[in-house]
């Protein structure tokens, strides 16, 4: 029986390699995107052109009737919801504690974090076995900068992934008796479009070299986790976060 999965910030970066990797893997899967409409109907193309099923959702993440409205579109045009990847997000800028935005910080977490309750509810609703549905699997995209706070001016952002581990733990002990896994991916220094305005090159090349591994990530090497935790493969791992790090802390 065919299955759909949601992947969420899926235009570029992480989310476009995971829709292409899950789309390999035999999942239809809903790409969605904020601002990035020609990225993402790009990934649409190319999971079309493997013979794979998919569609382009536009959902602002800080929109809950947004992002309802994306899975009552999935409903009507893919196959049953059997996955989840939490990924959407923003790094909210770089700033000091002593310029500290209170309404700037409530638009990361209602992006960062409160859409992640949202779509996880939603998944839920879908795939839970005291619902009818036949199980499935919910992973979520959080940072090392979970555990480390992150650099100096990025602490606010840090918080947010702080929230989203803790988020997956609560939740792979709620949704388990109903038949779905949770668990959470904690990338590293990974060279994806994210830090496009912070000299991304630079900090590449720069952190690159202290990486025990010898070098920065893609968004593949974030996305063979991802797929695999979606995976059968992965039954009987649930309230697991991986951190995909190169062993750099």
């Amino acid at each position: 029986m065919a299955k759909s999965v949601v992947v969420t910030g899926a235009s570029r970066g992480i989310g476009a390699a995971t829709a292409l990797l899950a789309a390999r893997r035999g999942f239809e899967v809903c790409v969605n995107y904020n601002s990035h409409a020609e990225e993402a109907e790009a990934i649409v193309a190319r999971i079309s052109a493997e013979d794979g099923r998919a569609i382009a959702v536009q959902a602002d993440a800080g929109r809950e009737d947004e992002l309802v409205a994306m899975f009552a579109r999935c409903d009507r045009e893919l196959a049953p919801l059997g996955g989840l990847v939490n990924n959407a997000g923003f790094l909210g800028g770089e700033s000091d504690i002593e310029d500290f935005d209170a309404g700037a910080m409530r638009r990361l977490w209602d992006v960062n974090v409160v859409a992640y309750f949202v779509c996880a509810r939603e998944a839920v609703r879908r795939m839970s076995t005291r619902r009818g549905g036949s199980g499935g699997a919910i992973v979520n995209v959080s940072s090392m900068s979970a555990d480390n706070g992150g650099i100096g001016p990025r602490v606010h952002y840090a918080t947010t992934n702080g929230a989203r581990r803790t988020f997956t733990f609560g939740l792979a002990k709620q949704s388990g008796p109903k038949g779905i896994r949770v668990n959470g991916v904690m990338p590293g220094v990974i060279d994806t479009h994210f830090n496009d305005g912070f000299d991304n090159e630079g900090r590449n090349a720069r952190l690159g070299a202290q990486i025990p591994i010898g070098r920065v990530g893609t968004g593949q090497d974030v996305a063979e986790t991802i797929v695999w935790l979606l995976s059968d493969e992965a039954a009987f791992v649930s309230g697991a976060v991986i951190p995909v790090n190169g062993a750099f802390f």
